[in-house]
């Protein structure tokens, strides 16, 4: 099977006007933002209304676009300061605690997270370590969440969620580990015995 186009040269090609080119952006990354978005809200229909929002967003700035291979980090600090933006205008507690419609599930980051905190002799029903992963990431503070979803999630690399946050690399790591020791603390207080968690990236 042929790969296909790389997202910078998508980004060249709705640089020169092209609808398909972004419609095709649109397939790749929609549900991605949609999932991150939604994972921080706890709210579908804004999820989606921000994921919308920052794809447009994204074909409105595209000549802001340098093709230097970081078009999702660069799509992703568009994302998260829409949110930012969002959250200053209403309610953080309405917002963060809000639960309108069915959460999106992604299997294989499901079972990656699993893999990482769950041992095999202690496992849930996936639906059941879901909604208890997505209980628990609403009790920590919103910088860790927002790392560890980019990096579990969104499959980004620290140095991305670094330019995304805009903080150092340190800092990156630093928050997802603490995000992972806070989740595991969280899981023996509920009575499981997390496996170990790789700390690396």
């Amino acid at each position: 099977m042929t790969p296909g186009p790389s997202d910078d040269e998508l980004m060249i090609r709705i640089q020169s006007g092209e609808d398909a080119a972004f419609e095709q952006l649109v397939e790749r990354y929609q549900a991605m933002l949609i999932g991150f978005f939604y994972r921080n809200t706890r709210d579908l229909q804004l999820a989606e209304d921000l994921a919308q929002d920052t794809l447009l967003k994204v074909h409105s700035q595209a000549w802001d676009y340098l093709p230097l291979g970081r078009f999702r980090a660069w799509m992703f600090r568009i994302g998260r300061n829409l949110m930012i933006d969002l959250t200053r205008r209403r309610s953080h507690d309405a917002l963060v605690r809000s639960f309108n419609g069915t959460p999106h599930t992604d299997d294989d980051v499901l079972a990656r997270l699993a893999g990482e905190f769950q041992p095999p002799e202690q496992s849930l029903e996936q639906a059941e370590f879901s909604s208890l992963i997505d209980e628990l990431l609403g009790e920590i503070p919103e910088d860790q969440r927002q790392t560890f979803l980019l990096h579990h999630l969104s499959d980004l690399s620290l140095a991305e969620i670094a330019e995304i946050t805009e903080v150092p690399l340190a800092t990156s790591k630093s928050r997802l580990r603490l995000a992972r020791e806070k989740l595991a603390e969280k899981l023996r207080a509920r009575g499981l015995s997390p496996a170990t968690v790789d700390q690396t990236e």
